[in-house]
């Protein structure tokens, strides 16, 4: 592909072929549904959390030892650093965002855990890189919503608004993960990356687990079905799916697209959990996702910027 060419690409957010459409909402179902399957879980949230990365790390370690065991044997010291502090990172995620499905709306856990994308923007200004006026626009607009979402919960009880609180941290910590995640792959494949991340972090909410006294196992085994589904929907499918249609679309087209797991997000917890957010929450709602869509939008041919699921 020539320079021309690539540079047109990042320009686009031109609809995907029909087959990489098809996985594409594959990949927004599976992670739609990740809220609602941890909602619906009788266990303890940080076991949740500890269990679908612990069984990811598993998946992913296999396929590093099939075909990258030449690239382990030489991983430097400082790859295998960074890519651990990702993976303290996402147990800081995990173990903030999983507990807020347990006390706020499926809604809005999922909505404020997407401020990932404005805070991982801050983080790329902070560091030096100038951001669009779009941009901040979105932030502003994010930041209102967020506000009119942890003002309706905040009528609602005091649980609600902590839910949202950890909902707000689990985005911080993602957007922390992200940028320490970058760095890690410019020296590491993807197998082998996510098998050091996925680790880390599934063995700090193990010593969580254990400190807080939360029980890993004695579940009903509807409870081991429904782990095993969101390890496969979000942890597994949704982001290798996204990581396949990059061959086709942006990344930011990606960032866009994941946006939709909101509302679908919302409408899953809806109908089968009889969840839906009150009316005092919708404008924040509308407002936080307008937003996010402005941040998301204005790093189109910034492919380095553009923010990738978690959940």
């Amino acid at each position: 592909m020539s320079s021309v060419e690539l540079a047109e690409r990042e320009e686009s957010l031109a609809l995907p072929p029909p087959r990489d459409g098809v996985l594409l909402a594959i990949a927004l179902a599976g992670v739609s549904a990740s809220g609602p399957l941890m909602a619906a879980t009788v266990a303890p949230a940080l076991a949740i959390a500890f269990w679908r990365n612990a069984l990811g790390a598993g998946v992913t370690a296999i396929l590093a030892a099939l075909r990258h065991l030449p690239e382990v044997r030489v991983m430097s010291a400082r790859s295998l650093l960074v890519a651990a502090g990702a993976g303290a990172f996402l147990a800081l995620h995990f173990g903030t965002w999983v507990p807020s499905v347990k006390y706020t709306s499926v809604a809005s856990a999922t909505a404020l855990v997407a401020t990932q994308s404005v805070f991982s923007g801050l983080i790329a200004a902070v560091g030096g890189r100038r951001l669009p006026r779009p941009a901040w626009f979105g932030m502003a607009l994010a930041i209102v919503g967020t506000t009119l979402i942890a003002g309706a919960d905040f009528g609602v009880s005091l649980r609600a608004l902590g839910g949202d609180l950890l909902a707000l941290a689990g985005g911080l910590a993602a957007a922390a993960y992200m940028a320490a995640g970058s760095v890690a792959r410019r020296s590491l494949s993807a197998p082998v990356y996510t098998t050091v991340c996925y680790s880390v972090c599934a063995l700090l909410l193990l010593v969580a687990c254990l400190v807080g006294g939360q029980p890993l196992h004695g579940y009903p085994t509807r409870s081991w079905v429904l782990i095993g589904a969101v390890t496969l929907c979000a942890q597994l499918f949704g982001h290798t799916l996204f990581n396949v249609v990059l061959r086709s679309v942006t990344p930011t087209f990606v960032g866009l697209a994941l946006l939709l797991e909101t509302p679908g997000a919302a409408v899953i917890a809806g109908v089968w959990l009889h969840q839906w957010p009150t009316a005092w929450a919708l404008p924040g709602l509308a407002l936080l996702f307008g937003g996010l869509v402005l941040v998301v939008r204005s790093q189109q041919g910034r492919p380095e910027a553009a923010p990738v699921d978690l959940d």
